[in-house]
């Protein structure tokens, strides 16, 4: 059996200790970025079995016809991106495993490493001194600041453990359900949605993408930010309308971005706008991207490949399709 782990840009899989539990196995790693599906199910034809990184590829009904070989597709954590039911019809049976209820001080991290970057201006001052220039400009301190975070979920309460460390004053909104357990907790709440954007200084987004969440944060959100304000979106791009938040900041409201996540992924910074725009610091959906975080995703995904091919999947998303073959066969 051939085994294909597509997607890996930055060439780490093979560097974890779990790539080990793949020993034994004809496995082929592609580094590449393809665009075309078609292209891409041609490069797959002969595989029995694919390991996803998370969504960057989209696996299609039209993406599945093109590979007849196909038994197995193997990733970590949700998959808006797969279509299971064309999955089912062609008989591929896909497991994914669940993150338990621990945070992903990843994700986490990454989020308090960008609003400190963007509060100092680090990359700014980097460039300044790169360019011969001392200490251009004054950053901004966090101790008494105001930090809202949209969303109630295990990360957005790392960040906040981070921000009560530094000094700040934490608020939250999201969903009434996630309001109401935030309350329930003895958290801040804003006194409504507009109070929420209007007065908190830093703005970060811990939302999951689902299709009730697309868009949930509005132009008329970011024109109630302060003018010097930060929004800090390391979750998905979609949260936000198309191009809402470049002509926000084009307008001034609010002052500054920090982002890790963006419409169409990869994207090559002199073709972005928002990348490349003079308040936003960007990185390139990085995020989850620590060796720690990795070798606790694949670890689970490289189980689940071994397991099926010893007969006894595990994390099985659509089981009706799994059928062990017989001793007798």
């Amino acid at each position: 059996m051939k085994f294909a782990i597509i997607d890996d840009w930055s060439d780490a899989l093979w560097t974890l200790p779990c790539f080990a539990k793949l020993d034994g196995l004809d496995v082929a790693v592609f580094n590449d970025h393809v665009d075309d599906p078609a292209a891409r199910a041609d490069q797959l034809a002969a595989f029995d079995a694919v390991v996803l990184i998370r969504e960057r590829s989209r696996i299609t009904r039209r993406f599945l016809e093109g590979l007849p070989n196909l038994k197995l597709i193997s990733q970590f954590g949700k998959y808006p991106h797969i279509d299971i039911d064309a999955c089912s019809d062609h008989g591929v049976l896909v497991c994914s495993g669940k993150r338990s209820h621990a945070p992903s001080h990843a994700a986490a991290e990454h989020s308090w490493a960008l609003i400190m970057s963007a509060m100092k201006n680090i990359p700014g001052q980097m460039q300044n001194l790169q360019n011969g220039k001392w200490q251009q400009g004054v950053g901004k301190g966090l101790f008494g600041r105001r930090l809202g975070l949209y969303g109630y979920g295990r990360i957005a309460k790392r960040v906040a453990e981070y921000a009560e460390a530094f000094g700040m004053q934490v608020e939250w909104w999201g969903s009434a359900d996630g309001r109401a357990r935030a309350q329930a907790d003895g958290r801040r709440i804003a006194k409504d949605r507009a109070d929420f954007f209007a007065e908190n200084d830093i703005v970060s987004l811990h939302v999951r993408l689902t299709p009730e969440t697309r868009g949930i944060i509005t132009a008329a959100d970011l024109a109630q930010m302060k003018q010097d304000a930060l929004l800090v979106n390391t979750s998905r791009s979609a949260l936000l309308g198309p191009d809402v938040l470049l002509q926000a900041l084009d307008a001034g409201r609010p002052g500054a971005a920090a982002i890790d996540v963006f419409d169409e992924e990869p994207i090559f910074w002199r073709d972005d706008k928002l990348a490349c725009h003079r308040r936003v610091i960007a990185t390139p959906h990085i995020g989850f991207v620590t060796e720690e975080e990795l070798e606790m995703q694949f670890s689970e995904v490289f189980d689940q490949v071994v397991a099926w091919y010893k007969g006894a999947p595990i994390n099985m998303v659509n089981p009706a399709v799994w059928q062990p073959v017989s001793d007798d066969a």
